[in-house]
């Protein structure tokens, strides 16, 4: 399965703005006119980990840190060159993450074909079920089965991602993109069924548009099941959630937006330069470094005022404006 991904990685896929060819090679002018502040919180508002997120639930919400952590990376042999040795620097992330009240993960079934779910039941051993939250996504691309059984596709999926956990719930559930064979009826009626079985919690999708999402979040509601999340790619870098309209509707129907590829895939950390370029295999923001290098010029200046690094300035951009990042982590180092 994860080489699903990485075939739309190396072509230069977003599941915001397509493949990257022509203008998307470089980061789109955002209309001066577009009032930036709009969504931003007030300027003593100040983001902490006891700070909680809430994702609304049928029977039950779940409260959750600010920012995710990201598990693409852990088991991802195909676009991440996942090593087994990596795995001991995992478990030293974690802890540090939990130390700082930052117990939430991020995964999918796609990621690592299950690797980085089973990774994940590994951290969670020993700790209490009410100590962590877990979300994870159901893997939409098209499958036999999916035919076959289109609305129960979801729960047959969730039963391998929990025996992978050894969980008996997830806290989140989400499906994984609009590009599912089924309907969104029938997408939400196997969702909703995931929730009647004690098998989530709540649930959610990830790159759905503005017009599916609330298609998504009708649906659902007829099971008495509210829709909870809607993870997209954004950064200081890709705005289109914001642009599009897609953030102020979250805000106005209690729905949490989650970010991801919230540092670029490293190009807002300062890792990357024109001298430095980010691997090609890394194409969600696949903009050459020289046309890069003023805003992150602009991070910089911010992050030397408050003693901070540049990816702290990039993710409070988000942060700010009432989106949950999700960031990848692989070693002790990145938690801090």
């Amino acid at each position: 399965m994860q080489h699903v991904l990485q075939a739309g990685l190396s072509a230069g896929m977003s599941a915001v703005t397509g493949v990257h060819h022509g203008k998307h090679t470089k980061p789109n002018p955002v209309d001066p006119s577009f009032d930036g502040l709009a969504a931003v919180k007030p300027e003593d508002w100040i983001s902490t980990a006891d700070q909680k997120v809430t994702y609304k639930g049928k029977n039950g919400d779940v409260q959750a840190p600010p920012l995710c952590i990201g598990a693409w990376s852990w088991g991802d042999t195909s676009t991440w060159n996942w090593k087994p040795e990596e795995e001991p620097h995992v478990v030293e992330a974690w802890k540090h993450c939990v130390s700082k009240g930052v117990n939430f993960i991020d995964t999918a079934q796609v990621y690592g074909t299950g690797r980085s779910e089973a990774i994940c039941g590994k951290l969670f051993q020993g700790m209490p079920r009410d100590s962590f939250i877990i979300q994870t996504k159901y893997f939409v691309v098209p499958q036999a089965k999916d035919i076959l059984h289109p609305v129960d596709a979801p729960l047959k999926k969730l039963e391998t991602s929990l025996k992978n956990f050894g969980l008996n719930y997830v806290d989140i559930y989400l499906v994984h993109g609009p590009i599912h064979l089924q309907t969104i009826p029938m997408i939400a009626k196997g969702m909703a069924a995931c929730v009647e079985k004690g098998m989530t919690k709540t649930i959610g999708v990830a790159n759905y548009s503005l017009a599916d999402m609330i298609k998504m979040q009708e649906e659902l509601s007829k099971y008495g099941v509210p829709l909870a999340i809607n993870q997209v790619e954004f950064s200081v870098l890709r705005r289109e959630p914001e642009l599009s309209g897609l953030l102020q509707a979250c805000k106005e129907r209690g729905i949490v937006l989650q970010s991801y590829s919230s540092l670029a895939q490293g190009r807002l950390t300062g890792k990357y330069t024109a001298d430095h370029q980010p691997p090609k295999t890394y194409r969600f923001s696949s903009y050459d470094m020289k046309d890069i290098e003023p805003v992150n010029a602009t991070l910089k200046v911010i992050a030397e005022r408050h003693g901070v690094p540049i990816s702290a300035v990039a993710l409070n951009y988000n942060l700010c404006k009432g989106i949950t990042p999700v960031v990848g982590i692989r070693k002790e180092e990145q938690a801090r």
